[in-house]
């Protein structure tokens, strides 16, 4: 049984690597944080109204621990030329929630394939090794619901165990939300079942 990893790397703010020239083309890279496909549209957006005069802005994203999403644009440059060399640095630093975009100036003279492969793979580069790489825990969210005569038990339960709450909201019965990291969520679901005092506990 492999271990289970609780932990998964990304950047922390937004970066700009070295400009990367090659036959008079400039290339800049970028990157971004991100934890959707709305993220992207706004940094792809707002890099193009500061580099209106660029003639590409190609880019590669990925989201997501477990359930991985990505995408590659060569936006015009000729296909896999671009894109995929960019999200070859992502992999390469195996980062998740990430945007990388390199814009480039034309500077006159065609690079041809092989030569545009090299210039986006360094390009993104240069952007990625200018970023702050973290790593974030990976936890998993429990939603409990007790009634109120109750509360001062699972209460005494999180303060023993040390858990997080995320937040609590107390209605008609009292709502908590608790992470627990990953690696530890198969001993807490035993745990939460143990305790009959509970009206329900659910992953979320």
């Amino acid at each position: 049984m492999e271990p289970q990893i609780d932990f998964y790397k990304t950047i922390s703010n937004p970066s700009e690597g070295l400009i990367y020239k090659e036959k008079g083309s400039k290339f800049l890279g970028f990157t971004f944080p991100i934890s959707d496909e709305e993220d992207v549209k706004l940094h792809l957006a707002t890099l193009k109204k500061q580099h209106h005069a660029a003639r590409h802005w190609c880019y590669a994203w990925q989201i997501g621990i477990e359930n991985i999403q990505y995408r590659v644009n060569d936006d015009g440059e000729p296909h896999n030329s671009a894109g995929q060399p960019i999200y070859g640095q992502i992999q390469s630093f195996n980062l998740t929630n990430i945007l990388v975009v390199v814009v480039r100036y034309f500077g006159g003279t065609k690079l041809g394939v092989g030569g545009l492969i090299s210039a986006y793979k360094t390009a993104a580069q240069f952007a990625v090794e200018a970023s702050e790489i973290v790593e974030k825990l990976i936890e998993i969210k429990f939603k409990i619901i007790i009634d109120y005569q109750n509360l001062n038990k699972i209460m005494r339960f999180v303060k023993e165990h040390q858990l997080n709450i995320v937040s609590q909201n107390m209605d008609i019965d009292c709502v908590l939300i608790l992470s627990i990291r990953k690696s530890e969520s198969k001993k807490y679901d035993l745990l939460f079942s143990a305790l009959n005092y509970l009206k329900s506990v659910e992953k979320i």
